[in-house]
């Protein structure tokens, strides 16, 4: 998939319609506005369309699934109300297909497997933990992991996301003894303060909100550490077969 930039922007666009921006988000970018005050993707956009197609007034842009601040990749918002509508219907239905790469820390017991657990939030601190199944105010996480390699220590996966719960890969992975690289949060006693969060989004794959046809937004993570110790083409041939076969 061909990728142009944002004027003036870091920003690659993956895909444009009337309906639809498809981007890559950059690492340490805010999704939407936060306590922060740093500049966050759905106002950065917005600024964008508005200067772009010189738009009087409000810009509207729907912000239909979220990335945290440190995670990359793929990202998908919505053009108009009805396609923010649509696609929203679509993350509850799970019909909103979500693949990521991780690296985390350690060997798996299981090449592949499903995850379930029950997440709760503690907003004052902004963490999640896994909780008892049927604790009060807890939500059910799923996901799918495949190991793609493992190298020096570290192990790459696939994940499927089933469910899009805040901080949940991280939250899940470290609950089975392997906290994502670079996780402050889940995983300070193995990371060091600056190591960069090694989650990207490489797949946004939808039914497009108004012409029903399959769109697929794809980004391959950098090629830093600790994504460096895997080739390129490992990830891309697996995202390949996965949608090959799903």
């Amino acid at each position: 998939m061909s990728t142009s930039r944002l004027q003036g922007s870091d920003i690659p666009v993956l895909y444009e319609d009337n309906h639809l921006l498809g981007v890559i988000k950059p690492v340490n970018i805010p999704s939407q506005e936060d306590a922060s005050g740093d500049p966050d993707m759905l106002t950065l956009l917005k600024e964008d369309l508005k200067e772009r197609y010189n738009k009087p007034g409000n810009v509207y842009l729907g912000l239909v699934h979220r990335l945290d601040r440190p995670v990359g990749g793929a990202m998908v918002f919505a053009k108009t109300s009805k396609a923010a509508s649509r696609l929203s219907d679509a993350v509850r239905s799970r019909s909103f297909k979500k693949l990521y790469a991780a690296v985390v820390h350690g060997t798996l017991h299981r090449p592949s497997g499903r995850l379930q657990d029950a997440l709760s939030k503690d907003s004052r601190t902004n963490t999640v933990t896994v909780v008892p199944k049927g604790t009060e105010g807890a939500k059910e996480a799923v996901l799918d992991y495949k190991v793609l390699a493992e190298q020096d220590g570290f192990s790459l996966l696939l994940i499927e996301l089933h469910t899009g719960r805040p901080h949940q890969i991280r939250v899940q992975l470290s609950h089975l003894g392997h906290p994502l690289y670079g996780d402050q949060k889940y995983g300070s006693r193995q990371n060091k303060p600056g190591q960069q969060l090694a989650l990207w989004s490489l797949l946004v794959s939808l039914s497009h909100p108004v012409s029903k046809e399959q769109v697929q937004l794809r980004s391959n993570p950098p090629g830093t550490y600790p994504w460096s110790l895997y080739p390129e083409s490992l990830v891309s041939s697996a995202v390949d077969q996965h949608c090959s076969t799903s």
